[in-house]
């Protein structure tokens, strides 16, 4: 949706993930894949661009680590956390969002077995700056409810469209 928004994206796996090398490391070493990622598209964008981080599931709780430790990262303008895995990680993970200036956006299904609705709810209450989005019948793979994932995540990915509007770069 990001690119079809019109925004520059870069899209990777984690280490050991496809055809990525080296092994998984347990949220510690991904941490620096995200890092990596972001430093890497800031180079390619004009200075002042600004910049937004989406995560789903394991990649969510990665994006919030991340975004709640800016130091060694470019600054972000707004992040997305699709389906974290509250079930798994409990919300300390997200914890470190909460002071933060940036537009935040929460979504998952209400049948995800992953992320339970009312974890979810409690996480929204936690960042109150956080715009939650709850699709109805979905559960953590959203399956036959893709399209009002992509709207939720279209709308948050507008909000940075204005400075980036026909520009694109990087990987799909």
């Amino acid at each position: 949706m990001c690119r079809e928004v019109g925004l520059a994206t870069l899209r990777f796996n984690f280490r050991g993930v496809g055809d990525s090398t080296g092994q998984h490391g347990h949220g510690r070493d991904e941490r620096h894949d995200v890092a990596a990622a972001l430093t890497y598209l800031s180079t390619l964008l004009p200075a002042g661009t600004p910049l937004g981080l989406a995560g789903y599931s394991f990649g969510a709780a990665m994006a919030a680590q991340v975004a709640g430790e800016p130091s060694g990262v470019p600054q972000l303008s707004a992040v997305a956390l699709i389906a974290p895995p509250l079930a798994r990680t409990g919300d300390e993970p997200f914890a470190a969002l909460a002071p933060l200036a940036i537009r935040l956006l929460l979504v998952a299904g209400d049948r995800d077995e992953y992320c339970p609705l009312a974890a979810l709810q409690a996480l929204g209450r936690q960042l109150p700056s956080a715009e939650l989005k709850v699709i109805e019948g979905a559960n953590h793979f959203f399956f036959g409810k893709l399209y009002p994932l992509g709207q939720a995540v279209g709308d948050w990915s507008r909000a940075l469209e204005p400075r980036q509007s026909g520009r694109r770069h990087g990987a799909g």
